[in-house]
């Protein structure tokens, strides 16, 4: 099973979602083949503001992080 994500578009008064072309190819899915779709909602990260503390600023992590890919 393959896991994309992608977001949902007003197509009349329903809600459609598009595929990647290549998750499309990836699959081998046609048009009109049934497909079983999983939802799980994404939350927004930027709601959490404040929630989260850190030991360290944003600039420290990030430059242990770069540290980390060398």
């Amino acid at each position: 099973m393959a896991e994309v994500e992608t977001i949902t578009r007003k197509w009349g008064n329903s809600l459609g979602i598009t595929l990647p072309k290549e998750m499309v190819d990836k699959e081998h899915l046609i048009e009109n083949q049934r497909v079983i779709v999983e939802i799980k909602q994404v939350r927004d990260i930027r709601k959490l503001r404040g929630l989260v503390r850190f030991s360290r600023s944003a600039q420290q992590l990030k430059d242990a992080m770069r540290a980390g890919w060398k």
